[in-house]
């Protein structure tokens, strides 16, 4: 629960960050000043470092996947005024690809329970978003949040099957290289790299830092690491109802009885895709 609460306030400090600064130059600042924190934890904890440079190429390609498609995809997406709750139903498809590939790549065999669950999960968020009513959004924009969809789906296939095996830092450190090139990349090519550094601006920066690059992530990379996919995929249900309370108590959005039983549906779906299976109930449905 407490990866949800935290990756839940991605979308509000991005909210709160991108007035002052364009989407990439944000995110370079953000995962800059991650690295230069996790550099004294690496050097005090001494993580194992020694692996093949095709295990450190898994690990990059991971986190440009997580790290560089999603919340590259996210913070345009957003920047380019497609509203945050459009944004997270698009991403909120992700448990739904997750579970349709985990079968095929680790042998992961849902239960008609688990598809129900997935299934409740995206009523639920249809619900909280009010039915989806941006139809005419910038084509731009839905591109982005797609792109996003795309980089967090395959970035947690790809890490459970390639660098599950990794001490957590190590995985961290190596993610988050690349991802600090492109996102710098991404600020030198297409933005103009300035920033307001404002009171609201420093404090977002630093809960972005701290709450999502360092806390989120790890507890992400440890997720992944030890639980199914498909069962660390359906958590994300969870994020946009939290994300819902968290504006409606920070920003007086309205919360009405649709988001409400949204709210409900997601909590009813996530509870049976994570409930443990009753050995007599697998035997059953094996026969």
């Amino acid at each position: 629960m407490l990866f949800v609460l935290l990756w839940s306030t991605g979308f509000i400090g991005a909210k709160y960050g991108l007035p002052y600064a364009e989407p990439f130059t944000l995110l370079f600042l953000r995962f800059v000043l991650a690295l230069l924190l996790l550099a004294p934890l690496v050097w005090w904890l001494r993580p194992a470092m020694a692996m093949s440079w095709i295990e450190r190429g898994h690990l990059m390609v991971s986190g440009l996947l997580l790290h560089g498609a999603y919340l590259g995809g996210v913070y345009v997406a957003i920047k380019l005024e497609l509203s945050a709750g459009m944004t997270a139903l698009i991403v909120g498809a992700q448990p739904v690809l997750t579970s349709l590939a985990a079968p095929l790549l680790f042998g992961e065999r849902p239960r008609l329970a688990h598809w129900a669950g997935l299934a409740l999960g995206f009523a639920g968020i249809y619900l909280i978003l009010g039915g989806g009513a941006e139809a005419h959004a910038a084509p731009a924009a839905l591109l982005a949040a797609i792109a996003a969809l795309f980089g967090i789906t395959v970035g947690t296939l790809y890490q459970k099957r390639f660098c599950a095996q990794h001490d957590l830092l190590a995985v961290t450190v190596h993610q988050y290289l690349p991802t600090v090139a492109l996102f710098g990349l991404g600020a030198l090519l297409f933005e103009t790299r300035e920033v307001e550094w404002t009171a609201q601006f420093v404090a977002a920066l630093l809960w972005l830092v701290f709450a999502l690059s360092l806390g989120a992530m790890l507890l992400l990379t440890w997720l992944i690491k030890h639980g199914e996919a498909s069962k660390v995929s359906s958590l994300f249900y969870l994020v946009p109802p939290v994300t819902a309370v968290m504006a409606w108590l920070l920003f007086d959005e309205p919360l009405g009885w649709l988001k409400v039983a949204g709210i409900a549906l997601v909590a009813l779906g996530v509870w049976l895709v994570m409930r443990r299976q009753p050995a007599s109930a697998g035997v059953a449905e094996q026969a």
